[in-house]
């Protein structure tokens, strides 16, 4: 099977490698604050996503510099994405934000500015500076849905209903702006039909890419909790891969693929521990889509 990659997408849009600065805005999320809920999603770190994120104290152009430098060792590359990556990165002070992510448009080393956030933190205040960088620099949005289905969605804590997520995308298509949203394969109690529907349901609504994401359980989080007594279980890299492949198959050939895993802290990650070797895995999960 053939998939088109966000290695393939990179070079035919920017004529040229990139790689991803992670960066930190400094925002929290509306379901951590009160505003939405208090614990967060139940397999969220305390870090929010952003475990391998630059120090959010720092000016952005120092986080972009330190940064590069961390990874100057494996980024054979010229040019770079900034990547804002922990919390919700559009829950906050609109003026704040507009300077954080202006001052990483500016930068002449960054090629592309890419948000992470949640469909329900996307106001029109919000959507207006979205458009003001994208006549900057390319934007890309990241949306993070997980799945479609409403019990699950209780379950995990995400703290809005499924026409939220609706409701954003239609908003983000008005925009020249690239759309990724991510989904996990192993939730607890999805059957692979039900995973393999949101995927398909992620590639209807009209989004240009796609994170698949792995799921993970990781110290101090309420589904390390559950984990410990038993409620559900992990999913084996062969059964994992199988589902992920039956995702591929269900969503649109032109779209975007930008992760097929995801690899948690090692320092913090509980199951699976086979995530945790990452060249294997890779290794694995790519001659099984190869073959497939």
């Amino acid at each position: 099977m053939k998939i088109y990659t966000a290695n393939d997408y990179i070079k035919d849009v920017f004529g040229e490698k990139l790689y991803k600065l992670s960066l930190n805005a400094g925002c929290t999320c509306p379901n951590r604050d009160g505003t939405v809920g208090t614990n967060g999603c139940i397999f969220c770190s305390a870090k929010g996503s952003g475990d391998f994120g630059a120090d959010a104290a720092e000016p952005v152009s120092i986080q972009i510099e330190k940064e590069k430098e961390r990874i100057k060792e494996k980024a054979n590359c010229k040019r770079y994405i900034a990547y804002f990556q922990s919390f919700t990165n559009t829950y906050g002070n609109i003026d704040i934000l507009r300077g954080k992510f202006m001052e990483a448009a500016y930068n002449p080393d960054i090629a592309a500015i890419d948000i992470a956030t949640r469909p329900d933190c996307l106001g029109d205040d919000v959507l207006k500076l979205i458009s003001e960088l994208s006549a900057i620099k390319p934007v890309w949005i990241e949306l993070g849905l997980q799945t479609i289905h409403e019990k699950t969605a209780k379950l995990i804590n995400r703290g809005y209903e499924l026409r939220v997520y609706d409701e954003a995308v239609e908003n983000l298509k008005k925009l020249p702006v690239h759309i990724i949203v991510h989904m996990i394969i192993g939730l607890p109690y999805e059957s692979p039909e039900e995973m393999t529907a949101t995927a398909g349901y992620i590639s209807d609504s009209g989004v240009h890419g796609i994170k698949f994401q792995l799921l993970h359980v990781l110290k101090g989080t309420k589904l390390a909790e559950m984990y410990s007594e038993d409620m559900f279980d992990v999913l084996s890299l062969e059964e994992y891969t199988d589902i992920l492949i039956k995702c591929m198959k269900r969503i649109r050939k032109d779209m975007v693929i930008h992760r097929i895993t995801g690899d948690g802290p090692k320092s913090i990650l509980i199951a699976p521990l086979w995530s945790g070797d990452k060249k294997r895995t890779l290794n694995y999960i790519n001659k099984q889509i190869e073959n497939s």
